[in-house]
């Protein structure tokens, strides 16, 4: 049985960055079982600690983008104290590598992270479930998901969807309608992870006057009116509280944050159920 290496990589922010070059680093050593865990949007010590939990259950090399100077040596002495190798990526990430992998030869093949291999075609999958799951669409085959993104219109869901697929998660979206009961489906589905969004009513109409403007569409509706936004938003976020859906306010964060949230909250439910 091969050797698992875990390599955990630590960010205060999406971490985009930092899995980048964990994965061109990773893929310059051929033939070794690397496991990663990923802990985006680290920014205070209590988030640490919880990090700190899941290293200590599976050491291995760490290596972070913290820009925080007491988060960073909190994070380095705590890995000191564990003997683990701890490493920033702007310091030289491959070098950490090589002496994390012993005896194993750097193969020196540029963009070796861009082969086709089975997690680029999982991710291919995981894009198309997305395509098919959008909007609503196949209820039938809810369960199927691991992540359902519910919301009303203009809350980001598609494009949070179609990144949390790129990253290899199976992600639906059913959009909540005023005035139109959510599908039993949606209700009734027990394996997923149902996640509620929402933005500040302000914020909504002005996405969706935007998005009108794009459209053509210069008529004052229902759709952009301020109460009418305020009351759907109320209705959403009562329907997420009384069905006990975990939720996240989208009115500032990007798509790259809100995937990253949804992804920290799927990696707590399935550690969860360990």
């Amino acid at each position: 049985m091969s050797k698992v290496f875990h390599i955990h990589l630590v960010s205060d922010a999406t971490g985009e960055t930092l899995n980048a070059i964990a994965k061109a680093a990773a893929a310059q050593f051929e033939g070794v079982d690397v496991q990663d865990h990923f802990y985006a949007l680290v920014r205070s010590q209590r988030q640490l600690e919880r990090v700190m939990e899941h290293i200590r259950v599976e050491p291995g090399l760490v290596l972070f983008t913290v820009v925080n100077p007491e988060l960073r040596r909190q994070l380095e002495n705590q890995c000191k104290q564990l003997g683990i190798p701890c490493q920033g990526v702007l310091d030289g990430p491959i070098a950490a590598l090589r002496k994390f992998f012993g005896d194993v030869t750097e193969s020196h093949k540029p963009g070796g992270q861009h082969e086709l291999d089975q997690r680029y075609l999982h991710r291919i999958e995981a894009l198309n479930f997305a395509i098919a799951h959008d909007d609503g669409q196949s209820l039938d085959m809810l369960n199927d998901a691991e992540v359902i993104l519910v919301g009303a219109s203009r809350t980001s869901k598609t494009p949070t969807c179609v990144y949390l697929a790129i990253r290899g998660v199976r992600a639906a979206n059913v959009p909540l309608v005023p005035n139109i009961p959510p599908p039993p489906q949606l209700l009734t589905t027990g394996a997923p992870l149902i996640v509620g969004l929402w933005a500040s009513p302000d914020r909504l109409v002005q996405i969706r006057r935007n998005r009108l403007t794009v459209l053509g569409e210069v008529r004052d509706t229902s759709y952009v009116d301020l109460e009418n936004v305020r009351a759907e938003v109320s209705t959403t976020r009562k329907l997420f509280e009384q069905q006990g859906w975990p939720v996240i306010d989208v009115s500032r964060r990007s798509v790259e944050e809100t995937a990253a949230a949804v992804i920290n909250l799927l990696t707590e439910r399935r550690e969860a159920a360990e």
